[in-house]
């Protein structure tokens, strides 16, 4: 069932990556958005606050794409017993292009994960994303990936719908 969840969120994602243009990416819908900027090196940096800002920004395509790099790739570290690196150390490609090129790669990764998976391993408890000692398991973080995944998506959808709108 996990898998195929997942495999009908990757496919409603492909709608909207697919038509995304490079301008939809760095596109700020509200006076306050999380977005994204290169550093003094030429480096992507994300926006973010520690505590949640009040009121909550609107975030960029491309913020949201760095978003589900940080948290998918973490997610996948955490399935294979592997140490995610710090939320700084990870940063935005650079493009439109690159940042769904980075996400083909984490659904290829994340299905190797899956498939990879015995029952048993379901049952393993998992840290992430929530405190070591809620008991949960990596079913439990499968689960939440789709669910993450789904979220983001309907996001950059609406986002990209938005533009399109406020073109025409």
């Amino acid at each position: 069932m996990l898998r195929w969840q997942f495999d009908l969120t990757w496919s409603l994602a492909g709608i909207h990556l697919e038509a995304l243009t490079p301008e939809d990416f760095l596109w700020e819908p509200a006076e306050l958005t999380w977005t994204v900027h290169p550093d003094s090196e030429g480096v992507w940096r994300p926006d973010w606050a520690d505590v949640e800002p009040d009121p909550v920004p609107v975030p960029t395509i491309a913020w949201l794409t760095w978003h589900i790099g940080w948290w998918w790739g973490s997610a996948i570290d955490h399935a294979e017993g592997l140490t995610p690196p710090a939320r700084e150390d990870v940063h935005w490609p650079g493009d439109g292009a690159a940042a769904i090129a980075c996400l083909r790669d984490l659904h290829t990764e994340w299905v190797r994960v899956l498939d990879g998976l015995a029952e048993t391993d379901l049952d393993r408890t998992s840290a992430y994303p929530w405190p070591a000692d809620a008991g949960l398991t990596i079913a439990h973080l499968a689960g939440w990936v789709n669910a993450e995944l789904m979220k983001n998506v309907t996001e950059i959808g609406h986002l990209r719908m938005l533009r399109a709108a406020s073109l025409a």
